[in-house]
């Protein structure tokens, strides 16, 4: 033995202690609990007493006594010391010292009085029992046993059969089918069967058998059989193998097994009489079977959805349809022979779930429930444990249902109480029966009205949602979908789904769909063969779907989607994908579907959308792919027409923004045009831009192309969606943003023409989606979603043009609100003290404004503008400024016609005809209301400009100064936000100059704007020329009008500041004297400014540049009704555009149609054209003495002459003087020469001064070479003065008395008459050079002799000409601050060089 027991001390002393100690411990083994390790530690006790007995250090009758002893200590120590006997017969057989054999021998013999002979004879050696004298020979002992083991084992036995005695059985079958009604127990009829079997000898395992027999005759008595089988039977094997029996009987050929073999075997497993590893193994078929049956009804499934998907011959798709129809009812009308799937429904009959979820983990996955009873078992059980929780929490207000009776059986799955319950065995029973809980209808209702009721007790806050929320989630996603997939069009079901999916988040239901649509229909054989029937039924169908056919086959498409709405809608959106002619049949047939299906129809959409194996440019990278142009339509039309939920779709644009992605843009575009009918378009007519600048009843009458009416449930329901997500703000300042973000963090690799594309797309999206919140958000809701405008440019970097255009509604708001409180505090009708209230509401309003836009822009921008005039400028729009009466007249005349027609009309019903007049009648109404209250409005608003325009310009720089940064901040980068802004900023300068605001000089503005638009027009989007083109159109309208009438020039402009020159001189009188434009002189500059606009124009077409040439066209096409009306200007346009023509026309159709349509425009305009003299007063030319080679002939591009009489150049040099003035540096000019101050880009274009001798010198010498080399340079530039040399010569004349500067300020004097009448002269002598101008239809401007500072102009004129053609063009336009830091650097850079004066010649600039 590896460890000894017994001490060698306790044999020693045994007397004293030893024995004591070892019945002690003797004692102490037999009482452990553990029986195994009990029966092997007293043997090994004993085995060491025993074995010092037989080693001779032990007496025999004090080993004998002791074992005595011990037999008392357990009831099967006889045996355990018999054991013992055995080990030690056989290891002492073996010793060749015969003294311990001797010795064993005589321990055996002296414990034969306690040990029974029988388990003797059992344990130990025939030779050993017959020297212990219990047998007489071993011999005959031997043969004895071999004889008995031959009948045991080897010799058939011969029971007693039915047939032999029948009797016997026959009283048997009498006991056990007796009436079991009165007080028969199953403990009676045991022992009645007892007695028969001592009676007749029975064979109790035929007795058992037929007891199972009778048991399967009355399979309804369990609760008699299963008492009797449990005492009557002893080892649960042999049930199992008479049961198997019974299975294996059943297996033959044509024998189909009992149901009620099914049951006794069930109810023997639930009452644990049988155990469920004994039955399997009898069961048939084999699992490996049914694995290789599961994978070969998967791959058959997969066959067939790929025939309904090939291309086949109607006729061959149509049999092989019929075939495959056929062969699956005979599968379904024969029933399985699959003895375990028998077991299973049995267990689940009974309610035994533990043994029956044992079963089917056996088997691949919802194998056993594809089999209907099985499926309708388990539904039934599920019924059951529902019941009580859905009695309380699920069944609706009124319905009363069908009370389930419980099972009597007390070992089924308890009913469920509470929600938790739930957890216990209901979703685990559920995720069993997966996809077909579509059997039982009922119960799939049950379960999703207990879903509803757990989430209004979520929503009231009594639940935990966390493990609860995420079981009915999956039991959605796993059992409830899939199911509905195999519900043949059950509206009701997805109706039911619906109530219960609504509560969840949309994140949550997204997910559901996204799971069923993708993997779903590849979990079973039935799904993927569902899938396969729907892709080919939903081609049937939209194969055959018309305009004309919308409402059957839309009912056919709804009765496809209340199943499977995700693979329908996937295909229809492939198809509409490729064919956008779809969208509006498509829109119209989806009338039919439910609330589930419309959620559905929303993930698609997005899914589809997200695609990204989809690319959503084309191939030429230049504009945005078809695809996503036509699911963006479907969006707005889906979304506007039915009530889908819109969260989804506009979290999707809010991320791609996030990610920089402004594609999607597109989607949000067409669905606020759609929902809210806000059209964003530069098209419009002249009318529709007047209606816009009306109220909102005037916009939707007038303002669209489209008639926008029913558009209020469906706008509320995407103002709902934005505030409910709080999506509003974010998505304006994303656009924002990403308006930059395209050109230099998404356009880096793409094609210019689609970085313009995406640009306009994200501006255009910005103002519709801004347009839509302020006029269909609340007060309130604005307020409080619009931080303040410092807030929004400095946090959120938002740019100062979307900063204003979202906080302006806002502004108008509080205005109006602090405007109603003040007149509800102080009730007075009189209209002044009104207006003098809205004064005050402003000013309290605005001043929060006028100190936030200080941290704007840096602390010398305020030195010329005031932050009250810029934020005035940037917060009113055009219905602050004009009513649109016309407008408003217009269209209350079409809806009087409107009225007319209605009651002329015999064919419309009278109650028709009560309802339209009553809906026209009451928009007249609210037409003539709104215009009554914009009058009003506007009243008030120029009354407060009219107190405000004091403050808003310092005179702290000059006007130049003061122009540049009202066009830098104000003018530019408003004036191409959006078309109605373009229509303000020509209205507001237009406003200002009315209202003689101080420090303003309207002339200067004027030709700033007009004076070189190239690097505005090159650096423009498509539609932001298009912008431009309507804010020059708006401006050239206004000068059109003054020049046009001398009256009307005297009447608007002849007492006006805006039109006032000052000029600062010395040498004559000494006094400071204004003097004011004369209307012939603003011809003049009229007629320089178109001049200007012809030379940029010509410069732009001729460059070759894609984006030049397209802006130029749209901004001429814009300014075609007040551009050109000088005939030899138009002529010059005409011949560029016609080669335009020419070379576009293969290269690039798009140029070429904007050439084409533009040319055609301008033929038709030339009737209105007039000749120059027409146009402007041009004295006759006299013959010139200047050569040949310097003047111009025909198809020369040089640069005209510069008129005298205060026009065109001269204000060109008065806007470079005006700059240079601050720098306290003095220029000569003449008095003709500062009526107005010429453009100098802000970019800096002219050149810097030197001194006067060494201009004088180089312009003589070069001034032939000069004009040579521009020819050859730049076609197209501008004509080069004739007679230059001429009017130098007198300017050095005028300029004698030295070259001495002079100082800045020395003087203010007006020219004297009598200088100008000698002027104009003298410059009859150079007209000759004028007679004949650039030929081809190039631009002439007349000549006029230049004053005493024309050759200083020249000189930068040159310089400018020059920087012009250098090719790099800068933008103006304010929306790059690098503009404005190279003008300071072009100043400083002037600061270096002296300017000349003259002591006789007059200074000239605008004070």
């Amino acid at each position: 033995m590896a460890t000894r027991i017994i001490p060698a001390d306790w044999i020693k002393n045994w007397e004293k202690s030893g024995k004591h100690e070892f019945v002690q411990l003797c004692k102490n083994l037999a009482y452990k609990t553990n029986h195994d390790s009990t029966i092997k530690d007293i043997q090994a006790a004993l085995y060491e007493l025993c074995w010092h007995v037989v080693q001779g250090n032990f007496k025999l009758d004090l080993s004998a006594s002791v074992l005595c002893d011990m037999m008392d200590l357990r009831d099967d120590m006889p045996s355990i010391l018999a054991d013992v006997f055995s080990i030690l017969d056989i290891e002492t057989s073996s010793l060749e010292e015969k003294n311990k054999r001797d010795q064993y021998t005589q321990l055996v013999g002296a414990c034969l009085f306690f040990v029974p002979d029988a388990i003797l004879k059992e344990r130990l050696d025939p030779e050993t029992l017959e020297s212990l004298g219990l047998i007489k020979q071993a011999h005959q002992f031997n043969q004895k046993i071999v004889k008995i083991k031959t009948k045991l084992f080897y010799k058939q036995q011969k029971f007693n059969l039915l047939r032999e005695e029948n009797e016997g059985y026959a009283k048997l079958i009498t006991e056990l089918g007796q009436d079991l009604s009165g007080n028969i127990t199953s403990h009676i009829v045991l022992e009645s069967i007892k007695s028969l079997i001592g009676c007749f000898n029975l064979d109790p395992n035929r007795v058992l058998d037929i007891i199972l027999e009778v048991y399967e005759c009355r399979s309804d008595q369990d609760e008699f059989f299963l008492p009797l089988i449990k005492s009557y039977m002893c080892e649960p094997l042999t049930l199992c193998h008479i049961l198997g029996f019974k299975f294996k009987f059943n297996q033959e050929p044509n024998e189909e097994t009992p149901t009620s073999l099914y049951h006794i075997a069930a109810a023997l497993l639930h009452h644990n009489l049988i155990e469920l590893e004994d039955i399997y193994v009898h069961l048939m078929p084999l699992d490996a079977s049914i694995v290789e049956e599961h994978k070969r009804e998967i791959t058959e499934a997969k066959q067939i959805a790929r025939k309904l998907t090939m291309v086949v011959v109607p006729s061959e798709k149509t049999e092989d349809k019929e075939r495959e129809k056929e062969k699956e009812e005979e599968k379904n009308d024969k029933a399985p022979d699959n003895q375990k799937l028998g077991l299973l429904e049995a267990l689940l009959r009974i309610g035994d779930w533990h043994h029956a979820q044992s079963i089917m983990d056996q088997m691949p996955a919802f194998y056993a429930t594809s089999h209907k009873a099985i499926a309708l078992a388990l539904c039934q059980l599920l019924h059951l444990t529902v019941e009580p929780l859905y009695r309380r929490s699920g069944v609706p207000k009124g319905a009363k249902g069908c009370l389930m009776k419980p099972l009597r059986n007390k070992r089924a799955p308890r009913p469920a109480e509470s929600f938790e319950d739930l957890r216990r065995d209901v979703f685990s029973m559920l995720c069993y029966l997966g996809p077909h809980l579509s059997h039982d209808p009922i119960l799939f209702a049950k379960i999703v009205r207990l879903g509803k009721g757990f989430m209004k007790e979520v929503q009231m806050g009594s639940k935990q949602i966390d493990t609860l929320l995420s079981c009915f989630l999956s039991i959605a996603d796993q059992v409830l979908l899939p199911s509905l997939s195999l519900m043949e069009c059950n509206a009701c079901m997805s109706e039911e789904l619906w109530g219960l999916f609504k509560l969840f988040p949309y994140q949550h239901r997204y997910r559901l769909y996204g799971q069923w649509k993708n993997e779903t229909y590849t979990s079973h054989p039935l799904l993927v063969k569902v899938k396969a029937q729907t892709v080919d039924r939903a081609k049937y169908i939209m194969k055959r779907l018309t305009k004309e056919n919308v409402k059957p086959s839309g009912r056919q498409i709804g009765k496809l989607s209340h199943s499977n709405p995700t693979i329908l809608f996937d295909y229809i959106l492939s198809q509409i994908q490729w064919y956008d002619n779809l969208i509006g049949p498509v829109v119209d047939s989806l009338k039919y579907l439910t609330s589930l299906n419309y959620d559905v129809m929303a993930y698609c959409i997005i899914e589809a959308l997200a695609n990204p194996e989809k690319e959503k440019m084309k191939h030429d990278d230049t504009t945005i792919s078809s695809w996503l142009q036509s699911l963006a339509s479907l969006c707005g039309a889906v979304f506007r027409k039915y009530p889908i939920e819109l969260a989804g779709l506009l979290q999707y644009v809010t991320n791609t923004l996030k990610a920089g992605k402004s594609f999607d843009l597109l989607i949000l575009k067409e669905v606020v045009q759609k929902m809210a009918g806000i059209e964003i378009t530069d098209e419009m007519t002249s009318e529709q831009m007047e209606a816009m600048t009306g109220g909102e009843q005037l916009k939707a009458e007038g303002g669209y192309f489209g008639q926008i009416r029913n558009t209020k449930k469906s706008s509320q329901r995407l103002k709902d969606a934005l505030l409910d997500h709080d999506l509003a703000l974010p998505l304006c300042l994303l656009m924002a943003q990403q308006r930059n973000g395209v050109v230099f963090l998404e356009g880096g690799e793409k094609h210019l023409k689609l970085v313009g594309k995406l640009y306009d797309q994200c501006h255009d999206t910005l103002v519709q989606f801004g347009g839509f919140l302020a006029s269909n958000l609340s007060t309130e809701d604005y307020i409080k979603r619009v931080p303040s405008i410092d807030i929004l440019c400095n946090q959120f970097h938002t740019p100062h043009d979307a900063a204003f255009f979202l906080s302006r509604p806002m502004y108008g708001h509080q205005i109006l609100s602090k405007y109603d409180e003040l007149k509800k505090a102080e009730k007075s009708n009189r209209q002044q003290q009104k207006v003098h209230k809205y004064v005050a509401a402003c000013e309290l309003v605005m001043s929060p404004v006028h100190e936030a836009v200080v941290s704007l822009h840096p602390p010398r921008v305020w030195d010329d503008l005031r932050p009250q005039f810029y934020a005035t400028f940037w917060s009113l729009t055009m219905y602050d400024l004009a009513v649109p009466n016309n407008a408003y007249d217009r269209e209350v005349k079409k809806l009087q016609v409107q009225v007319k027609a209605i009651e002329e009309n015999p064919d419309v019903p009278m109650n028709k005809k009560k309802k339209e007049k009553e809906r026209c009648t009451a928009l007249q109404e609210k037409l003539q209301e709104e215009e009554k209250k914009q009058l009003e409005h506007v009243q008030r608003v120029l009354h407060r400009l009219k107190l405000e325009k004091d403050n808003w310009l310092l005179a702290k720089s000059t006007k130049n100064e003061t122009i540049t940064k009202f066009l830098q901040l104000c003018l530019f980068p408003r004036c191409i936000f959006s078309a109605i802004d373009a229509v303000y900023c020509a209205r507001f300068v237009e406003l200002v100059h009315q209202q003689k605001t101080p420090n303003f000089c309207t002339l200067l503005c004027y030709d700033r704007v007009f004076s070189d638009i190239i690097y505005t027009v090159a650096s423009c989007t498509e539609n932001e020329s298009r912008r431009y083109g309507r804010f020059l159109c708006c401006m050239l309208e206004t000068v059109t009008r003054w020049h046009s009438d001398r009256a009307v020039y005297e009447k608007e402009c002849g007492n006006y500041p805006g039109f006032l020159t000052i000029f600062r001189a010395t040498g004559f009188d000494g006094g400071n004297k204004a003097d004011q434009l004369d209307y012939e002189n603003f011809r003049h500059v009229v007629h320089k400014w178109h001049y200007k606009l012809t030379k940029a124009s010509v410069h732009c077409l001729e460059t070759g540049e894609y984006t030049h040439i397209r802006n130029i066209l749209i901004v001429l096409t814009k300014i075609l009704p007040c551009y050109p009306k000088v005939l030899n200007l138009g002529q010059a346009l005409e011949c560029r555009v016609h080669k335009i023509c020419l070379e576009e026309k293969e290269k690039r159709p798009d140029l070429y149609a904007l050439a084409m349509g533009y040319s055609g425009q301008l033929k038709g305009r030339k009737a209105h054209m007039v000749p120059e003299n027409e146009f402007h007063h041009k004295e006759q030319p006299v013959r010139s003495a200047t050569p040949v080679s310097q003047q111009n002939g025909p198809g020369t591009t040089a640069k005209p002459a510069t008129n005298a009489s205060k026009t065109e150049e001269g204000v060109s040099e008065d806007a470079d003087r005006s700059k240079d003035k601050s720098q306290g540096a003095a220029k000569p000019v003449n008095k003709a020469n500062s009526t107005a101050a010429k453009v100098t880009t802000s970019n800096g274009n002219g050149a810097p001064n030197s001194t006067k001798t060494i201009k004088e010198r180089d312009d003589k010498e070069k001034s032939g070479k000069e004009k040579k080399e521009k020819k050859e340079k730049i076609p197209g530039n501008t004509l080069e003065t004739k007679g230059e040399s001429r009017r130098e010569k007198q300017r050095d004349e005028r300029g004698a008395g030295g070259k001495e500067e002079r100082a800045p300020r020395e003087g203010k004097e007006k020219m004297p008459k009598a200088d100008r009448d000698k002027q104009k002269a003298e410059e009859k002598s150079s007209k000759e050079d004028n007679k004949a101008k650039a030929g081809n239809g190039e631009p002439k401007e007349p000549s006029r002799e230049h004053d005493t500072g024309a050759k200083e102009s020249k000189s930068k004129e040159k310089g400018g000409d020059r920087s012009a053609m250098s090719g790099s063009l800068k933008s103006p336009v304010p929306r790059l601050e690098s503009a404005e830091s190279e003008r300071d650097h072009k100043r400083r850079k002037l600061e270096t060089h002296s300017s000349p004066s003259h002591s006789s010649s007059v200074k000239v600039s605008m004070a």
